[in-house]
């Protein structure tokens, strides 16, 4: 495995391999790494024949008063986890690397990005199309994979690479898991061990909606109420939002007649944390 940090160096090198032949494929991701980054890496192996992945922590996509200076760290594990899933390049840059002095350019989807989690971070969205528009660039990948955790930020990136004519394919990967169902994050190591319970609603919720709607139940707004209901009564939760939305448009829906993605947001503690499932 090599570790590249500048981006003239990383798209060198994806010119060599795409000359030889070779099917790019590449993981972006902020570090920190976890089983749930893991399967993306190995999603990505068995469809190409070189894999990249980034770490990177985006500070365009974070807003003031979120975590940036405490967001977790740890390059050197990260590095050692890559060699071992037999990752050949980590693409590491620096933030001057990608944004350098008198950096203005942004890439912003819009529509996608004004409900759910666009709705609270006002302008996060906007800092990560940028960035994966970069990343992309520097990579030049045959295809690029995400993780269904992040939803709404796949149906955008897909948006994104479709709209801009980038000559790649988007995969999005399955939810992992914890064995008590929490949905693996970098952020869940902030939690405390009450509130590691209380998260626990989350996931748990998302399978009383999905009983719902094997009963029968089809009105969002019934189902919304009972995922509510479910999350409210854990003390240190604390609900951003809940909506059962169309999974490529991201239209709120009012009744459940084909597939549909129930999304949700949930401060628990100081922690906020997402997680979704998709039905149809």
């Amino acid at each position: 495995m090599i570790i590249i940090r500048a981006i003239t160096e990383m798209q060198a090198e994806a010119d060599r391999l795409r000359s030889e032949g070779k099917r790019v494929g590449f993981v972006p991701t902020m570090g920190f790494l976890h089983e749930g980054h893991l399967s993306l890496i190995r999603l990505a192996k068995r469809h190409s024949d070189a894999v990249v992945v980034s770490v990177f922590v985006n500070p365009i996509q974070f807003g003031p008063k979120e975590d940036l200076a405490r967001y977790p760290r740890d390059f050197q594990r990260d590095e050692r986890l890559c060699l071992d899933e037999g990752v050949d390049i980590l693409f590491h840059p620096s933030e001057s690397e990608m944004y350098p002095d008198n950096f203005l350019t942004a890439v912003d989807v819009g529509k996608l990005t004004e409900g759910l989690c666009g709705a609270s971070r006002p302008g996060h969205f906007r800092g990560v199309t940028t960035v994966v528009a970069k990343l992309f660039l520097a990579v030049k990948p045959h295809v690029a994979v995400f993780g269904q955790k992040d939803a709404q930020q796949a149906a955008v990136i897909r948006k994104m690479a479709g709209d801009l004519n980038f000559d790649l394919t988007i995969m999005v990967a399955s939810i992992i898991r914890e064995p008590d169902g929490l949905a693996m994050s970098s952020r869940n190591v902030y939690l405390s061990p009450e509130e590691r319970q209380d998260a626990l609603a989350l996931n748990q919720s998302l399978r009383k909606a999905e009983s719902m709607i094997r009963a029968g139940e089809k009105k969002s707004a019934v189902i919304v109420g009972a995922i509510e209901e479910m999350i409210r009564s854990k003390k240190n939760a604390r609900i951003d939002y809940i909506s059962i939305v169309d999974p490529d448009t991201l239209v709120p829906l009012q009744s459940v007649e084909s597939k549909i993605l129930i999304a949700l947001a949930v401060f628990v503690g100081k922690t906020r944390l997402i997680d979704n499932t998709i039905i149809g």
